[in-house]
């Protein structure tokens, strides 16, 4: 066994990760990364980008204030103890300001993207939410070839923040999203021929923080997995990581790194861990688009020292589509007018606009599956699961049972099983609601966050449209998500808790191998990495003493 060491050991190259061994580094600090894929960047990487930190300077510079405190209290509940929520709200302004000074990274406000609750106490209509600007891949040197990859790429070439796609959402439907599509098509002409790519959303965030870590002469060590925690005299002091040969690949043995101040698991959620999901949510992997490295180990290896968890039932949900190539995270296909959710009743059951996380809750409740259901104006006029208006759908989408298509409702009633009669009523009845513009049943429409996503050109609401042109199509529905958010009981210092509320010596944890700050709700777009980033930096600075 062979053994090196450091004041401060991470696991996980997502951003919590990153940020807690940048800040260690900046503050005196030896730090290391240890990943177990061989890519960096985890979730973080194949996220959106977004982060919900409110109070920090990006957000002063733009104006926007308001009492996040209230709000958070709101959201999150009795779920998260009012210490932790305060020490994110009151570390996030400095942490975003350690980042731009210490990273290539800079922020923009994403205007008007409305925290998730807008009309609660202290929510905000015009938002909170930060994304990274686009940045020079060039700036990423030799790791940009170890980003993990995105979630869902874009186009070679093409760079597309949150605000773009919130335009190219609505197709051909609206001057704006034309000309957003037509200038990302002549930037990523320019960026092939130039060969000057541009990084954005969570690509950006994480070469970003990756690009700080090699400035601070900060090792990341990819291939190296966690095996166990190590324990000297009653406290956490380093990690064992599986040995491999050079030749065979297979493991030999086990490296300790030592650590003198703490190891911090920032490791991710479980999602991907068939067994824990079984366990504690009763339902399997393949509807998650998670990173597959998230498999739960250090919230295992956490548990086996004696550490309490919270909210294991929970996730960061979102209805998403099973196509056969993965599943697809639904954001604004759910809120465009024309189309509207049933269940196996053939009954609506939910504000189809609703939060994410709200609408798979409801979920959860409904009478499943769960189908989306449109017509072909629908189809004509917007962008569809990564498909343009007027695009032939694939064919195996409709061979593997994803999609249907009919002539009529009670013939499409037929071929998805729900009751024919449930089914027509429930459209005849929402076609009434779209010519009044409200929804008696669920009042879709009547938040600012519903209507973001929305067609601004529909009147009188931009979120409702009648369902009369056929063919007409449905969609399956599921409970997906972007990751777990049960995990770790941690306090305001980012350590890792037993049942009775002591900490374990040398043990901090941050990210989703935690049980979330915003409890079993999302208080806005970037309320998973923006807490995540804050509780590595916190964890950081407690080291220090």
């Amino acid at each position: 066994m062979t053994e090196d060491e450091f004041d401060v050991v991470v696991v996980g190259s997502g951003g919590a990760g990153m940020v807690a061994a940048l800040a260690a580094a900046h503050h005196g600090l030896t730090a290391v990364v240890l990943e177990k894929a061989d890519s960096y960047g985890g979730s973080t990487a194949r996220s959106g980008g977004g982060l919900w930190m409110p109070g920090n300077d990006v957000l002063t510079r733009a104006g926007i204030g308001g009492d996040a405190r209230t709000y958070l209290a709101h959201v999150a509940g009795a779920d998260a103890t009012p210490e932790r929520q305060n020490a994110f709200l009151s570390a996030a302004p400095e942490v975003l300001a350690f980042i731009r000074a210490h990273t290539p990274l800079d922020f923009a406000w994403v205007p008007g993207y409305p925290d998730y609750y807008p009309e609660a106490p202290g929510g905000r209509p015009e938002g909170r939410s930060i994304e990274p600007k686009p940045l020079d891949a060039r700036l990423i040197g030799p790791d940009l070839a170890a980003l993990a990859t995105p979630y869902r790429a874009a186009p070679d070439g093409v760079a597309v923040t949150q605000v773009d796609y919130r335009w190219l959402s609505l197709g051909l439907r609206h001057p704006r999203s034309v000309s957003t599509g037509a200038r990302l098509a002549a930037r990523g002409l320019i960026a092939r021929l130039s060969g000057r790519r541009k990084l954005t959303m969570g690509q950006a965030l994480a070469a970003g923080l990756r690009a700080g870590l090699r400035a601070a002469d900060v090792p990341v060590r990819l291939g190296t997995p966690m095996t166990d925690l190590v324990v000297e005299n009653g406290r956490v002091a380093g990690v064992r990581v599986a040995e491999e040969s050079q030749v065979t690949g297979v493991r030999v043995g086990d490296t300790t790194v030592s650590a003198r101040k703490g190891v911090l698991l920032a490791s991710g959620g479980f999602e991907q861990n068939e067994a824990m999901r079984r366990k504690y949510q009763d339902i399997g992997v393949e509807w998650t688009v998670g990173a597959a490295g998230n498999t739960g180990d250090g919230i295992e290896a956490g548990e086996r020292l004696g550490a309490a968890l919270d909210l294991m039932d929970e996730a960061w949900w979102g209805p998403s589509i099973p196509l056969t190539g993965g599943p697809y995270f639904c954001l604004a296909e759910r809120n465009q007018p024309g189309c509207l959710l049933v269940d196996a009743t053939g009954r609506r059951f939910v504000n189809e606009a609703a939060p994410y996380a709200d609408a798979v809750h409801a979920m959860f409740e409904a009478q499943l599956p769960a189908w989306l259901v449109a017509d072909q104006t629908y189809r004509d006029r917007y962008l569809f699961a990564g498909r343009g208006p007027r695009a032939r759908l694939p064919r195996r989408w409709f061979d593997a049972g994803v999609a249907h298509r009919a002539d009529s409702l009670d013939a499409l009633a037929d071929r998805i099983g729900v009751p024919a009669q449930a089914l027509g009523d429930t459209v005849r009845r929402f076609n009434g609601f779209a010519a009044s513009g409200r929804d008696d049943d669920f009042h879709r429409g009547d938040s600012a966050y519903d209507r973001y996503y929305g067609d601004p050109r529909q009147r009188p609401n931009p979120c409702l449209g009648a369902l009369v042109r056929p063919p007409f199509y449905a969609f399956r529905m599921v409970p997906g998500d972007l990751g777990t958010k049960g995990g770790l009981r941690t306090d305001e210092r980012a350590r890792v808790l037993r049942p009775d509320g002591t900490a374990i010596p040398g043990l901090y944890a941050a990210g989703n191998a935690t049980a979330a700050v915003m409890g079993r709700s999302y208080a806005g777009a970037g309320a998973t990495l923006g807490p995540a980033l804050t509780f590595g930096y916190l964890a950081a600075r407690d080291m220090e003493s």
